[in-house]
């Protein structure tokens, strides 16, 4: 190596001899040991017991179809639990994880995973450190190594220190030489101690578990009371345990948990297919509840493509225009060497230049910083750019940049934290940082100091020692456009009920200037500056519960009370970041929005949801597809729950009768309603896309098992897919002959019982179409528009022809073919349930208005 860094040879022998820069992998949990804890929960424990319980009550057909069921259950969940995880991991994939290195003589950007030991690594705040490192030259450097260590303040660095893979460059700049790479590190040891730690339930797993919960002690409780009741009118207690245990299992909605973890799975890869990473699925559903986003303006609402347009300084104002960061352009105005001289100022205190890649001119580090090399170019002063000695970094309490080369201290930032640090400006400087602020241009402010005497006097003084008494060089307008459709973007958040609020770093005049070209600015109009904000969290919620506002200079610890605020009234807050102190308001936020182009290794670290393109719109299409996901849920939670009430009918049937009518339904045909044609619809249900309307309301509120809910599945379509299989029980068997008191002849029971099948089959058929939307009917949105439901309604009809017409099916779960007046009534369920659910989302619709 030498202090050009790796030759490309040395860096490829070197990697091929010690493998990639990767953490060792972890060690998979066996596929036996996960599928045994989906045949291990709550659900499939109480059916083993009842499986074990019909073996002594001498019913071996019935205990081994609850085991089947068990088994059928358990392997499908595992199977979509493994196509979540996969899906997550191919998801988490997609994070960048460059890393600028010195190789060749020259600076590139190489995956971290290309990492070799002797590889010179260039570190800027905010990175990720890729590997265990020795820093070589360390300027104001900090780093955050509370994922080590847990202690959450940053520990200062100097030249000579090591620093950890892992941990993160929170403040300053720094050069390091590699010293151990992937399982050599000390992250490695520490990955392999926490491996095994188990994340805390998230809000919408403990919702589930919650509705798991009730519905099975519902169930047993249920099943107890009719045990009971069936040994009061005399039956011997093992039909009565039949009777106990068929009642429990058509109160269980067995495929609940796995259809939800596909819906959550399908949302989150229909998220990343837009250009939206889900850390966590549970974050889809959160998304979809999201009231407030509070978003930053650069490369969010804008294209953080800065452009240099205009410098003014004493010899006047010169205008600059050019393409992106081609640096051909054009220079027009007074003052031009002025100009050249503010632009070599500020390049010297910047480190991002502009490249030719592939044919294109892209920003390499700091947008602005960037723009700034630009800007030196078509002046003509690019090529005269020195090496600084010692470098003060851009810090978010300094809000400026410094650079010490030879005898000279250059400086660039915020005019605000410049422009005191100056001597003799007068009031025509501040009119013109108004003035460009105004146009929408964000404001550098550019210094110079000459130091006097040695430069070894100037190596160890702090930097507020040394940052001051400048000469004030100029002022640099930077504009970033915004994005072309963030404007219509922000008028379909609007319609979707969600509030916005522009949280930035910027100046307040060039904040709001953005804010009305955009039309994010609220009537009247709101701008904040971060120093304004009030103490008292009651009065700052108070005075940004609105739509619209602007709050600019805002620190990242401000951000951090920003979203508490919110959340004390009550709102569901979105909010973005991308810098390296951004990280506590993103994980206050009830999701934390990162930048997946711009943004730093921190912000991503702790955020829900990474923009993989940094666009707003990103933001609202994940929001939209939340919502989508949350309804998704609510439909087959519907779904399932009205089949619970047709299957629970035929028992309360019986029990009010005293054991006089016969059961219309038995244990085993529930089981095949619950495997054979339950789960398909439910799944298509699941991944049902969103709806046009699905951004036209306001954000979600509501539990899964809200009263509407209830309404709709106890009230309208359940009694209705009740009452007509009911009828079609009663049609075959009064038309058979059979009269109360009597037993009925088991080939009449058998039909009749088919019958009643028949029609909760075709009820579910015309529910899985009813639970789409629950104001819309189906036939608006399309019988055909969920091709996954089509099929499965095909699928759930092959299922129910096969167990009434091939013999030692029918046979098994107590059934035959009914006759043509059966099928008939049967037949009824499927207009009767549509009929039922138009009538209803009608008189809703009606209600509303």
């Amino acid at each position: 190596m030498t202090a050009a860094g790796l030759t490309s040879g040395q860096a490829a022998e070197l990697l091929k001899q010690a493998g990639p820069n990767l953490l060792p992998a972890e060690e998979p949990v066996p596929q036996w040991r996960k599928l045994w804890g989906e045949l291990t929960h709550f659900f499939a424990l109480m059916l083993w017991c009842a499986a074990a319980l019909a073996f002594l009550a001498d019913l071996p057909q019935l205990g081994v179809a609850i085991i089947v069921v068990v088994l059928v259950n358990g392997v499908f969940a595992h199977i979509q639990q493994e196509r979540a995880q996969h899906a997550a991991a191919r998801l988490r994939g997609l994070l960048p994880a460059d890393v600028m290195v010195r190789r060749d003589g020259r600076v590139r950007k190489v995956h971290a995973s290309e990492l070799v030991v002797s590889d010179t690594v260039l570190l800027t705040a905010g990175d990720r450190i890729p590997a265990d490192v020795l820093l070589s030259t360390a300027q104001a450097c900090a780093v955050d190594e509370s994922m080590l260590t847990g202690e959450s303040d940053p520990v200062p660095k100097t030249g000579g220190d090591s620093a950890w893979a892992g941990t993160f460059l929170v403040n300053g700049d720094a050069e390091a030489t590699v010293t151990a790479t992937g399982a050599r590190t000390r992250l490695a040891g520490i990955s392999a101690l926490t491996s095994g730690a188990v994340p805390p339930p998230t809000p919408l797993s403990l919702e589930l578990r919650r509705i798991v919960r009730v519905v099975a002690s519902v169930a047993l409780g249920i099943a107890a009371l009719f045990f009971l009741v069936s040994l009061l009118v005399g039956i011997e207690w093992r039909d009565s345990f039949l009777f106990a245990i068929g009642v429990a299992v058509a109160l269980v909605p067995e495929g609940l948990l796995p259809t939800v973890t596909l819906s959550l799975a399908m949302g989150a890869q229909r998220m990343a297919s837009r250009n939206a990473l889900v850390r966590n699925l549970e974050a889809v559903e959160t998304l979809g509840s999201t009231t407030f986003i509070c978003t930053d303006k650069t490369g969010t609402l804008t294209q953080n493509r800065m452009n240099a347009v205009e410098v003014f300084t004493s010899g006047g104002s010169v205008h600059i225009a050019g393409e992106g960061y081609n640096p051909e352009g054009t220079v027009q105005g007074d003052g031009q060497e002025r100009a050249a001289e503010t632009a070599l100022a500020a390049l010297a205190a910047s480190q991002g230049r502009a490249e030719l890649h592939d044919g294109q001119w892209r920003a390499l580090g700091d947008p602005m910083e960037a723009a700034i090399d630009v800007l030196a170019r078509r002046l003509g002063v690019a090529g005269a750019r020195m090496a600084p000695s010692r470098r003060f970094a851009f810090d978010p309490s300094r809000r400026r940049e410094s650079a010490i080369v030879g005898h000279d201290l250059f400086c660039k930032g915020a005019p605000e934290a410049v422009l005191p640090l100056c001597s003799d400006v007068d009031g025509p400087v501040a009119d013109q940082v108004q003035a460009m602020a105004s146009r929408g241009l964000r404001v550098l402010a550019v210094a110079r100091r000459r130091l006097d005497g040695p430069s070894a006097d100037w190596e160890s003084r702090p930097a507020g020692d040394i940052e001051c008494g400048m000469e004030l060089l100029g002022l640099i307008g930077l504009h970033d456009p915004p994005r072309p459709d963030v404007g219509d973007v922000i008028r379909t958040a609007r319609k979707a009920g969600l509030k916005l609020a522009m949280i930035t770093g910027d100046h307040p005049a060039t904040a709001a200037a953005i804010a009305r070209e955009i039309g994010l600015m609220g009537v009247p109009e709101f701008v904040l500056e971060g120093s304004d904000l009030p103490g008292d969290e009651q009065l700052l919620g108070a005075l940004l519960d609105r739509d619209g506002v602007v709050v600019s200079r805002v620190s990242p610890e401000q951000k951090l009370r920003v979203a508490k605020a919110l959340q004390s009234r009550g709102h569901v807050v979105a909010m973005t970041g991308d810098g390296v102190n951004d990280g506590p308001a993103l994980r206050e936020a009830d999701i934390g929005v990162a930048m997946g182009l711009s943004g730093t290794d921190v912000a991503r670290e702790a955020a829900d949801l990474v923009l993989l393109d940094d666009h707003f719109a990103t933001i609202v299409a994940a929001i939209e597809q939340g919502r989508a996901t949350y309804s998704n849920i609510h439909r087959f939670l519907t779904y399932h729950l009205t089949d619970n009430v047709a299957e629970l009918t035929p028992f309360v049937v019986w029990a009010l009768s005293g054991g006089q009518f016969p059961l219309a339904l038995g244990v085993l045909q529930i089981l095949a309603l619950d495997i054979g044609t339950d789960l398909l619809p439910a799944l298509a249900l699941g991944a049902e896309p969103p709806g046009k309307r699905v951004l036209s309301r306001p954000p979600e509120r509501r539990h899964l098992m809200d009263r509407q809910l209830m309404v709709r599945v106890f009230c309208v379509l359940g009694p209705v897919e009740a009452l007509v299989e009911m009828t079609a029980f009663s049609v075959v068997l009064f038309g058979g002959g059979w009269t109360r008191g009597e037993a009925p002849d088991p080939g009449l029971l058998m039909a009749a019982s088919g019958a009643a099948f028949t029609a909760v089959v075709l009820g579910q058929l015309a529910n899985a179409y009813a639970c789409r939307s629950a104001t819309v009917p189906p036939w608006r949105l399309g019988w055909g528009s969920n091709k996954l439901l089509a099929w499965a309604v095909l699928a759930e009809l092959a299922v129910l022809a096969g167990c009434l017409y091939l013999p030692q099916l029918a046979a098994l779960l107590g059934q035959a073919p009914p006759p043509a007046s059966g099928l008939f009534v049967a037949a009824l369920a499927v207009p009767a349930v549509l009929a039922a659910d138009w009538a209803y989302k009608g008189f809703r619709g009606r209600s509303a208005r």
